[in-house]
Order: structure tokens, then sequence, then C-alpha cells
């Protein structure tokens, strides 16, 4: 393997699948020769957001990571590092599944709940697929400077960064969702 995606945006080619990759604008957190693992931005899951909110009674948006161990719970961070268990995304940024630090670093207020994104299930690729599916142009790589990984977003980010590009990009950001409307 003679590149990593790591740290990259992969922006979803508008398709018609309806799938949970549709319109998603994913974060490569790691990328090697044995394969890559990525989290979705941009796909709220209202439903787990509202579990979440009964359990720890503090509201926390929940995010669709991806496809894959949808039981499994991740969280990126913009705080100083409240567990020795993580991997540094950027300087800003850092990943973790340490559930129980997190949350008793929020209820004990050494971070804020606007400072974390909490995403359940991963987006992941084995060798070589995900250099496939780009080369098939199932995705679009990006580097996009001063995203806050933790900000709150929706499907308008994937419309924002397609905007942002311009050319080709501006009709699919202009499509509509079901693209055989169009």
């Amino acid at each position: 393997m003679n590149y990593s995606y790591k740290g990259k945006i992969l922006i979803s080619t508008p398709d018609i699948s309806g799938d949970i990759f549709s319109r998603s604008v994913v974060l490569v957190i790691d990328h090697n020769e044995n394969g890559a693992f990525g989290l979705i931005l941009n796909k709220k899951n209202d439903r787990m957001s509202s579990r979440l909110l009964e359990i720890f009674g503090f509201k926390v948006d929940v995010y669709e990571g991806g496809p894959v161990e949808n039981d499994k719970i991740f969280f990126i961070c913009k705080s100083d590092k409240v567990t020795d268990n993580y991997s540094e995304i950027t300087d800003d940024f850092y990943l973790t599944e340490d559930i129980e630090n997190v949350v008793s670093a929020i209820i004990e207020q050494r971070i804020s709940v606007n400072g974390i994104k909490v995403f359940s299930g991963y987006s992941g690729w084995a060798a070589q697929q995900l250099e496939g599916e780009i080369h098939r142009k199932m995705w679009t790589v990006v580097d996009v400077y001063n995203l806050d990984h933790t900000t709150p977003n929706d499907h308008g980010l994937w419309k924002n960064i397609m905007q942002n590009l311009g050319g080709e990009f501006l009709l699919w950001a202009n499509a509509p969702q079901d693209v055989t409307m169009n």
C-alpha cells in the first residue's frame, strides 16, 4: 500500500441505493494494508439519541457510525484526554470506546457534552476494498480543513461539501434525494 486515506473525508456519490452510505460524509480514522475504519459524521440516529437521554438524563446526539457492529459505541472527543485508551485523530481530536470514563467526565463536568460526538457502529473496509470503491467512483476523497468532528451535522454537511467542491459536484449537491425522481 502506497497511500493512506487516514484523516481524509469520504463523500459518497449520490446513488439510488438508499443505503446508509447514501449522501454520507465519512471521516477515515485509520487506513492501512489491512483495510480501513471510519465513522459517518452526518447520519443522526434519533431513536438512539432518545434512548441515551432516558439513560443519562442529559441530551446526547448519537450518530450512525456505519453498518458494522452497531452495538459498539465510539466517541470522538475534542477535549483533554479523559482516558488512556484512545487513538489520536488530529492534534485536536481523539477517538475512544471508553464509555465509562467519558460519561464520568461529562457528569463531573470535566468535559462538555458539546465537545464529544457519539457513534453507534462503524464503517469498515477489508484490505483494498476502499481503494476499489474509490476507483469505481463510489467515494470522492476530500481534504476538509477546520472541520469540527464533534459539531452536530445532518444531511446539510454532505450538500455543503459538494457545493464547495464545485463543478459536477454542484449538480449532485442539488439533485433530489431520490435521483430516480430527477
